[in-house]
């Protein structure tokens, strides 16, 4: 079973995405802020990161970053999920180094397509 970490600072939008996995067959994982997403990665070692942007404190691009300069997680596929929607936004998140970047608000299909194009249900 692939095992997805959910940083979303949101209550509501994070245990949405954590039940919607549920029911998907994977495992999620839900952090509400950058460093506690950061302790629990280093604690389960995901198959996939989910990261909300804009959060106090430590911010999605602190997290990206943080992930991307250890070896151990360097290679675990990254997925920004922002209310910047911009096309502006969206590039300065890939060249950052995420995989994907969704706008909010975005669709159950949107979510679970990019997902499963990251994961297998199986892993």
């Amino acid at each position: 079973m692939a095992t997805i970490l959910v940083i979303e600072n949101e209550d509501f939008v994070r245990e949405n995405i954590l039940e919607l996995l549920e029911a998907e067959g994977f495992s999620g994982i839900g952090a509400a802020d950058g460093l506690q997403g950061l302790a629990l990665l280093r604690r389960h070692h995901p198959d996939l990161i989910l990261c909300d942007v804009l959060m106090p404190d430590f911010s999605g691009y602190d997290v990206l970053q943080a992930v991307r300069a250890q070896p151990s997680s360097r290679s675990i596929p990254f997925v920004f999920l922002s209310a910047k929607a911009s096309r502006e936004d969206a590039q300065q998140g890939i060249v950052s180094g995420a995989d994907y970047y969704l706008p909010k608000p975005f669709s159950i299909h949107d979510l679970l397509q990019i997902i499963y194009g990251f994961v297998d249900r199986s892993a």
